[in-house]
């Protein structure tokens, strides 16, 4: 897939935004102690923000995994973003398949709650790498 450089911008903002919604969709969650949703959100988010971040740099994944091999490599592997932020990406997609798709396990508060601040540390990073890439488009 080519895109022009105002569609990726477009494609970049949009799910940048994306990002900021699931995000809070899994803290608005919290009180009601849904920990599968509230996982799923949280990978959503960073899914989101990932893809914005590759997308911006020109690279396109064709899935979750490849979303996650290619963070690694052009962004982890680089010392862009710490190795922290793509230990948790990975911890994060396995969660999400975990909460949707287990039919032997239920997540549980001590699953996720700790994984709320650093998501959004992920997500801040990966936005403002993202913008800085697209704005360098303009």
């Amino acid at each position: 897939m080519s895109l022009t450089v105002q569609e990726r911008i477009d494609v970049v903002t949009y799910r940048l935004e994306k990002a900021q919604t699931a995000l809070e969709q899994a803290k608005g969650n919290l009180p009601l102690r849904y920990w599968e949703i509230i996982a799923n959100r949280l990978y959503y988010a960073s899914y989101y923000a990932v893809s914005a971040l590759l997308i911006a740099n020109g690279y396109l994944a064709k899935s979750h995994e490849g979303n996650v091999r290619l963070f690694g490599l052009h962004f982890v592997n680089t010392n862009i973003v710490s190795s922290e932020h793509g230990k948790l990406f990975q911890k994060l997609l396995r969660l999400r398949l975990k909460g949707d798709y287990s039919d032997k396990y239920n997540l549980t508060e001590d699953d996720v709650l700790s994984l709320i601040e650093p998501t959004e540390n992920l997500i801040a990073t990966v936005s403002e790498l993202a913008l800085q890439a697209i704005s360098q488009e303009n």
